[in-house]
């Protein structure tokens, strides 16, 4: 039987990856067309950001339709064949109220959200689309609701701590959820700035959760970590330097709330820190950035977040994608010892 599962989240993930890539001709010529390309903000107010960034105006966005999209077409192929019990296809289902429903709702929902921020992006000449703050609400509602979800329907108020236990803290799981869900959420947006960066660290931090899925016997949910795995790859063939089109809002806003509740459906909400490593490092950096500016009227960094400082210093944009994907990996296998030396 553990064979069995590990084969269809294999041959699931494959699948992921090869449709992507037949689907990516339309999605790019669609891109090109239309002329959905991206806008720099040059305020005045990110003057390094601007100055380097001006070479990648134009490049097409709502590249993250190429991994939700896949998702949705795969999720819904195999439970129509589990519902007309086709043979063989049937299987192959992952779709289900405890493991799998729940993100698959976040990402669509999300992906939505993100996709009208990007289309105001793409109508406002001058770049920027809905404001932090609102973005920021965006996330909480979105979280509140998630929470609620969790509480409230799966009966769930335990929060597993490594090393120690499950921990029950009652109704305090929902702000615990809120607070987890909301600062996933914004550190995914904010990695995502150079070319391959946030799409390369999504898929060691959806690999590392499905690695756990697996190891706990949620199979469904490893398979769904499997197809936005599949998905990513596909999406990181074209979107690494130099980038055919970027994620966009609709693909790292919604994976950013989906890896978030993963994260607290395999009960490892706390290891999240360390397998996604490079997500708390870039949002620590401009919540840095902007305490710093406020109080002492200065910057710890050239342009935050981080990335954009190692730019502004001279490091070439594929070294700093790759270096931040090795110290990601590094991270991820690191929360996968720890995850495992727990179960012992």
């Amino acid at each position: 039987m553990l064979t069995l599962n590990l084969i269809r989240i294999l041959i699931l993930s494959t699948l992921s990856f090869t449709l992507a890539i037949i689907f990516t001709p339309v999605l790019t010529h669609f891109l090109y067309k239309y002329k959905l390309g991206k806008h720099i903000r040059n305020s005045g107010n990110t003057p390094i950001y601007s100055k380097l960034h001006e070479k990648k105006k134009g490049t097409p966005t709502l590249g993250g339709i190429l991994v939700w999209g896949t998702m949705i077409l795969i999720i819904l192929f195999f439970y129509l064949c589990h519902l007309w019990q086709l043979e063989y296809l049937k299987d192959f289902n992952f779709l289900n109220r405890a493991q799998t429903l729940l993100p698959l709702g976040a990402l669509v929902f999300c992906a939505g959200i993100g996709l009208i921020d990007d289309i105001i992006d793409l109508r406002n000449p001058k770049g920027g689309g809905i404001r932090l703050w609102h973005r920021l609400l965006i996330f909480l509602v979105i979280a509140l609701a998630g929470a609620l979800w969790f509480y409230f329907k799966l009966d769930w108020d335990v929060l597993h701590i490594p090393f120690y236990g499950d921990l029950v803290i009652h109704w305090w799981y929902i702000p615990v959820f809120i607070l987890i869900i909301v600062a996933t959420s914004f550190s995914v947006n904010e990695t995502d700035g150079l070319d391959g960066l946030a799409g390369g660290t999504l898929l060691i931090a959806f690999l590392a959760y499905g690695v756990i899925s697996f190891s706990i016997g949620r199979y469904d949910l490893a398979a769904f970590c499997g197809v936005l795995s599949g998905a990513l790859l596909a999406f990181l063939w074209f979107n690494i330097y130099p980038a055919r089109f970027i994620m966009g809002d609709t693909g790292s806003m919604s994976l950013g709330v989906t890896l978030g509740i993963i994260a607290l459906l395999t009960n490892q909400a706390l290891l999240l820190p360390i397998i996604g490593f490079i997500f708390v490092l870039e949002s620590a950096s401009v919540i840095i950035q902007i305490i710093s500016k406020r109080v002492f009227k200065r910057k710890v960094f050239l342009s935050a977040p981080i990335h954009h400082h190692f730019e502004a210093t001279g490091w070439p944009e594929p070294k700093i994608v790759m270096r931040f994907w090795i110290i990601a990996a590094v991270m991820a296998i690191l929360g996968l010892i720890l995850f495992l030396l727990d179960k012992q």
